[in-house]
């Protein structure tokens, strides 16, 4: 959790430039049973400032897996996360389907870290997907 307390005009401009999606799974926040979280991308544990260029909107399931993490292993070796703020999506992920694939290292550690494709994530965006309203 942030010690530092972000503004609410910092946070509906965040939600706004996210267009009230998930940045990692892309999940839209009127789909969801929760609100969604303004979460530091890279944590105030590791020096990231709370400052619009280090923020993204994330889903209570995304925002949970993620802590404070900024990386991972993929096949043994340290992995950044992705990070909404710099990179596209499309660079480290793409859709098959409801499943999320890895087009990078990056994305396969995000994917993993971030538990992604659980069966239940999977069979939600299905449902979604099948209603025209993901993503």
């Amino acid at each position: 959790m942030s010690g530092t307390r972000i503004p609410a005009e910092l946070r509906l401009r965040v939600r706004a430039r996210a267009g009230e999606r998930c940045e990692y799974c892309l999940m839209h926040e009127r789909d969801s049973d929760f609100s969604f979280h303004v979460d530091h991308v890279i944590s105030e544990k590791h020096a990231g400032p709370t400052e619009e260029h280090n923020l993204c909107l994330a889903c209570p399931e995304c925002n949970r897996a993620k802590g404070s993490d900024i990386a991972t292993t993929v096949n043994g070796r340290v992995s950044r996360l992705f990070n909404p703020r710099i990179e596209e999506w499309k660079d480290h992920f793409v859709h098959d389907g409801a499943v999320i694939l890895a087009r990078s290292r990056i994305g396969a550690g995000t994917i993993r870290l971030l538990n992604l494709n659980n069966p239940t994530r999977v069979a939600t965006r299905a449902s979604l997907m099948q209603e025209g309203r993901y993503p």
